[in-house]
Protein backbone atom coordinates (compact mmCIF):
# COMPACT_ATOMS: atom_id res chain seq x y z
CA UNK A 1 0.00 0.00 0.00
CA UNK A 2 1.46 3.78 -0.84
CA UNK A 3 1.57 5.81 1.89
CA UNK A 4 -1.27 8.14 0.44
CA UNK A 5 -3.19 4.53 0.30
CA UNK A 6 -2.54 4.55 3.82
CA UNK A 7 -3.52 8.07 4.58
CA UNK A 8 -6.84 8.01 2.85
CA UNK A 9 -7.89 4.42 4.09
CA UNK A 10 -7.88 6.24 7.46
CA UNK A 11 -11.19 7.99 6.07
CA UNK A 12 -14.83 6.49 7.08
CA UNK A 13 -18.00 6.94 6.52
CA UNK A 14 -19.83 5.76 10.04
CA UNK A 15 -21.11 2.23 9.12
CA UNK A 16 -17.50 1.31 8.17
CA UNK A 17 -16.24 3.15 11.08
CA UNK A 18 -18.43 1.45 13.61
CA UNK A 19 -17.42 -1.96 11.72
CA UNK A 20 -13.36 -0.97 12.69
CA UNK A 21 -13.83 0.01 16.05
CA UNK A 22 -16.50 -3.08 17.12
CA UNK A 23 -13.13 -5.13 15.72
CA UNK A 24 -10.58 -2.83 17.60
CA UNK A 25 -12.66 -3.30 20.74
CA UNK A 26 -13.40 -7.05 20.64
CA UNK A 27 -8.89 -7.33 20.42
CA UNK A 28 -9.11 -5.04 23.61
CA UNK A 29 -8.24 -2.01 22.55
CA UNK A 30 -9.09 1.21 24.22
CA UNK A 31 -10.61 3.79 21.80
CA UNK A 32 -10.85 7.69 22.42
CA UNK A 33 -12.87 10.04 20.50
CA UNK A 34 -12.41 13.68 19.92
CA UNK A 35 -13.47 15.73 17.64
CA UNK A 36 -13.39 19.76 16.02
CA UNK A 37 -13.21 21.25 13.15
CA UNK A 38 -9.02 21.62 12.26
CA UNK A 39 -9.71 24.19 9.96
CA UNK A 40 -5.91 25.59 9.93
CA UNK A 41 -3.93 22.63 11.42
CA UNK A 42 -1.56 24.17 13.62
CA UNK A 43 0.95 23.34 16.60
CA UNK A 44 -1.69 23.38 19.13
CA UNK A 45 -3.82 20.85 17.50
CA UNK A 46 -0.79 18.52 16.76
CA UNK A 47 -0.06 18.58 20.57
CA UNK A 48 -3.19 18.10 21.89
CA UNK A 49 -3.93 15.49 19.49
CA UNK A 50 -0.54 13.93 20.42
CA UNK A 51 -1.72 13.95 24.56
CA UNK A 52 -5.48 12.50 23.23
CA UNK A 53 -4.14 9.56 21.06
CA UNK A 54 -2.22 8.57 24.58
CA UNK A 55 -4.86 8.09 26.75
CA UNK A 56 -5.64 4.41 24.35
CA UNK A 57 -4.93 2.32 21.76
CA UNK A 58 -7.06 3.86 18.83
CA UNK A 59 -7.71 7.85 18.07
CA UNK A 60 -10.61 8.69 16.33
CA UNK A 61 -11.68 12.19 15.41
CA UNK A 62 -15.02 13.39 14.54
CA UNK A 63 -14.13 16.27 11.75
CA UNK A 64 -16.49 18.85 11.07
CA UNK A 65 -18.13 19.06 7.76
CA UNK A 66 -17.84 22.51 5.88
CA UNK A 67 -21.19 23.05 6.19
CA UNK A 68 -21.09 22.33 10.17
CA UNK A 69 -18.20 24.94 10.35
CA UNK A 70 -20.47 27.59 7.98
CA UNK A 71 -23.03 27.16 10.63
CA UNK A 72 -20.74 27.37 13.69
CA UNK A 73 -18.30 30.09 12.56
CA UNK A 74 -19.68 32.19 10.10
CA UNK A 75 -19.78 31.84 5.54
CA UNK A 76 -15.85 32.42 5.43
CA UNK A 77 -15.14 29.56 7.27
CA UNK A 78 -13.70 27.09 6.68
CA UNK A 79 -10.56 28.03 5.17
CA UNK A 80 -9.49 24.40 4.15
CA UNK A 81 -12.22 22.46 2.53
CA UNK A 82 -13.58 18.78 4.79
CA UNK A 83 -11.54 16.28 1.90
CA UNK A 84 -7.86 18.20 2.63
CA UNK A 85 -8.48 18.96 6.67
CA UNK A 86 -9.31 15.17 6.59
CA UNK A 87 -6.11 13.73 4.89
CA UNK A 88 -3.99 16.31 6.85
CA UNK A 89 -5.34 14.69 10.23
CA UNK A 90 -5.16 11.58 8.91
CA UNK A 91 -1.55 11.87 7.99
CA UNK A 92 -0.83 11.80 11.54
CA UNK A 93 0.76 9.04 12.53
CA UNK A 94 -0.77 8.44 15.95
CA UNK A 95 -4.43 9.00 13.97
CA UNK A 96 -6.56 5.57 13.29
CA UNK A 97 -9.67 6.92 12.08
CA UNK A 98 -11.39 10.10 10.62
CA UNK A 99 -14.91 10.41 10.20
CA UNK A 100 -16.83 13.77 9.14
CA UNK A 101 -20.07 14.85 10.77
CA UNK A 102 -22.84 17.51 9.38
CA UNK A 103 -24.55 18.02 12.59
CA UNK A 104 -23.88 20.49 14.84
CA UNK A 105 -22.30 18.26 16.90
CA UNK A 106 -20.94 14.42 17.35
CA UNK A 107 -23.28 12.97 19.27
CA UNK A 108 -25.00 10.62 16.69
CA UNK A 109 -21.17 9.94 15.93
CA UNK A 110 -20.28 9.37 20.03
CA UNK A 111 -23.94 7.02 20.39
CA UNK A 112 -22.79 4.90 17.26
CA UNK A 113 -18.61 4.06 18.72
CA UNK A 114 -19.30 4.33 22.24
CA UNK A 115 -15.45 5.21 22.22
CA UNK A 116 -13.79 3.89 25.95
CA UNK A 117 -12.76 7.48 26.29
CA UNK A 118 -14.46 11.33 25.10
CA UNK A 119 -11.59 13.75 25.16
CA UNK A 120 -11.30 17.71 24.47
CA UNK A 121 -9.21 20.40 24.96
CA UNK A 122 -9.12 21.71 28.72
CA UNK A 123 -10.92 24.61 27.77
CA UNK A 124 -14.05 22.97 27.94
CA UNK A 125 -16.03 21.95 30.89
CA UNK A 126 -17.03 17.59 30.71
CA UNK A 127 -20.74 18.59 31.29
CA UNK A 128 -20.63 21.10 27.89
CA UNK A 129 -18.94 17.89 26.06
CA UNK A 130 -21.66 16.74 23.54
CA UNK A 131 -21.96 12.87 24.27
CA UNK A 132 -20.39 12.81 27.57
CA UNK A 133 -23.65 11.18 29.43
CA UNK A 134 -23.07 8.36 26.21
CA UNK A 135 -20.12 7.59 27.50
CA UNK A 136 -19.53 8.06 31.17
CA UNK A 137 -23.38 5.17 31.17
CA UNK A 138 -21.36 2.93 29.19
CA UNK A 139 -18.92 2.59 31.74
CA UNK A 140 -16.09 5.13 29.81
CA UNK A 141 -14.35 8.37 30.95
CA UNK A 142 -14.61 11.82 29.69
CA UNK A 143 -11.05 13.35 30.03
CA UNK A 144 -10.51 16.87 29.38
CA UNK A 145 -6.42 17.00 27.61
CA UNK A 146 -4.89 20.31 28.79
CA UNK A 147 -5.28 23.16 26.32
CA UNK A 148 -2.42 24.64 24.07
CA UNK A 149 -1.97 28.22 24.57
CA UNK A 150 -0.76 30.49 22.53
CA UNK A 151 -1.63 28.71 19.00
CA UNK A 152 -4.98 29.13 17.31
CA UNK A 153 -6.59 29.37 13.58
CA UNK A 154 -7.95 32.59 14.35
CA UNK A 155 -4.75 34.43 15.43
CA UNK A 156 -3.19 32.57 12.22
CA UNK A 157 -5.43 34.30 9.91
CA UNK A 158 -5.59 37.66 11.77
CA UNK A 159 -1.73 37.16 11.09
CA UNK A 160 -2.47 36.67 7.74
CA UNK A 161 -4.73 39.48 6.87
CA UNK A 162 -2.05 41.54 8.20
CA UNK A 163 0.47 41.00 5.50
Amino acid sequence: MSNLQNITSKIYTLSDLKIHTDKWKEKGDKIVFTNGCFDLLHRGHVEILANTADLGDRLVIGLNSDTSIQELKGKNRPIIEENSRAILLASLQFVDAIVLFSEETPEKLIETIIPNILAKGGDYKVTEIAGHNVVLENGGEVILVPFIYGFSTTNIVDKIKKY
